[in-house]
């Protein structure tokens, strides 16, 4: 099952899809497949070979560096694409929160979902900035 045309909307107020047209949300909607996940499945873990992407759809999931959380996941957030852009292993197990119903992205079809618009390739750049920036700030505050 692809992605609910219900959830389009959804992801339209999401930072990542904000400002696509809906031609851009349609192609995005006909790719991956849905999947509900119950509370406690591993979606990735730290250091495997990374296969696919999620995309949540509903619920939340936490984010593990080692045993450290360092974020939680919600709706509309996108994560396991670094290994899919640069084929390195995993650098964090997630683990659904509670019940949780994602789209699941394999290589080609995430390569899609970034050929479909430029919009989405930069606001991924963007978003895993963020994340560097944040890794790099801890690192300044506790060694700097």
């Amino acid at each position: 099952m692809r992605i609910p045309r219900e959830v389009l909307g959804m992801l339209e107020a999401r930072p990542l899809f904000s400002g696509l047209s809906q031609k851009e949300l349609r192609s995005i909607a006909a790719l991956g497949t849905t999947l509900d996940v119950e509370a406690g499945c591993v979606l990735t873990k730290e250091s495997d070979v990374g296969k696919e992407a999620f995309l949540i759809l509903s619920g939340a999931a936490r984010c593990l560096v080692g045993n450290v959380e360092v974020a939680v996941l919600g709706p509309g957030e996108l994560f396991g694409e670094m290994s899919l852009l640069d084929g390195a292993p995993r650098s964090a197990t997630v683990v659904a929160e509670r019940d949780m119903t994602v789209t699941n992205f394999d290589r080609g079809e995430f390569v899609r979902l970034v050929e479909v618009s430029p919009k989405i390739a930069l606001k991924l750049l963007a978003a895993m900035a963020t994340r560097l920036r944040a890794v790099d700030q801890g690192f300044v505050a506790n060694y700097g």
